[in-house]
């Protein structure tokens, strides 16, 4: 079923910066989409006309084939659940409890199903009796999970995150990859997030886009764009480092390969093969 569909789009700032370029695109329930880029590629204009928040200057865009316009909003915006780059611009409410409860309450949910569903969206991040904290004093890594939580709670189709790995440890990154991808597995959920980090890419796309200066350069599943490495280049970006390891070594002779690995589990694969 696709879910969101993108069709000749372009947009313009009222300063007459066009931030996107005739972009096309579609995304089907289920999959597991990047949009990668580098900074300043449109990433962020271009999940703003998911929801509405931005309208296209020209083309269409369809959720659920709807039109994103004003009378489709409220059903298109219970759809898509949006996560911020940065946690501290979605948390504003005093304790965990409040935060999660404030779009659920908004969907008119109280009583029982409201703690219910407060419940079950803090279990699924991992964050049980974090319910009375402040999110202003958790880390950087707790706050994220709040704020995916809070967007959880209201039971999207679609997740969409905004550089969902920025500000991040290694560790803070590892386990938050752990947690989407169960969410996608486990609960269905379609996920889109925009990112300029090579590295978390292959582990968590089925297909890429590649954005550069508000235009798709190319598309694919991830092996496949992947393999375009001068364009990956071009656009200043730069191949997973593992991939980018087994590039040097068939430079030197010492693999021959047609495809190089994007993972670890992919490249301790190919060595125990070699």
């Amino acid at each position: 079923m696709e879910l969101i569909k993108v069709s000749g789009v372009s947009y313009t700032y009222n300063d007459g910066h066009q931030a996107l370029k005739n972009v096309n695109l579609n995304i089907s329930k289920g999959e597991r989409i990047a949009i990668l880029g580098p900074n300043g590629a449109g990433k962020s204009t271009l999940f703003q006309l998911f929801n509405g928040l931005l309208q296209a200057t020209s083309g269409t865009v369809t959720v659920k084939n709807l039109p994103v316009q004003k009378e489709n909003l409220p059903e298109i915006r219970r759809s898509i659940g949006m996560v911020f780059q940065d946690p501290d611009d979605q948390l504003f409410n005093s304790s965990v409890r409040q935060e999660i409860a404030y779009g659920l309450m908004n969907m008119r949910i109280f009583g029982q199903a409201l703690e219910d569903a407060i419940a079950w969206a803090l279990e699924v991040v991992g964050m049980q009796g974090y319910e009375a904290k402040s999110p202003h004093n958790l880390s950087g890594g707790e706050k994220k999970r709040i704020a995916l939580a809070s967007v959880l709670a209201m039971k999207p189709e679609v997740l969409v995150l905004d550089e969902p790995t920025a500000a991040l440890d290694p560790r803070g990154v590892s386990k938050l990859i752990r947690l989407l991808n169960t969410i996608n597995r486990d609960l269905g959920i379609t996920l889109i997030f925009a990112t300029h980090d090579v590295d978390i890419v292959p582990l968590l796309a089925d297909r890429v886009y590649l954005l550069s200066k508000g235009e798709i350069v190319s598309g694919g599943t991830t092996a496949e764009v992947f393999k375009h490495k001068e364009v990956i280049r071009k656009i200043d970006l730069r191949l997973p480092r593992v991939a980018h390891l087994a590039e040097l070594l068939a430079r030197d002779g010492f693999l021959n390969i047609d495809n190089l690995p994007l993972t670890i589990g992919q490249a301790k694969n190919l060595f125990e093969i070699v």
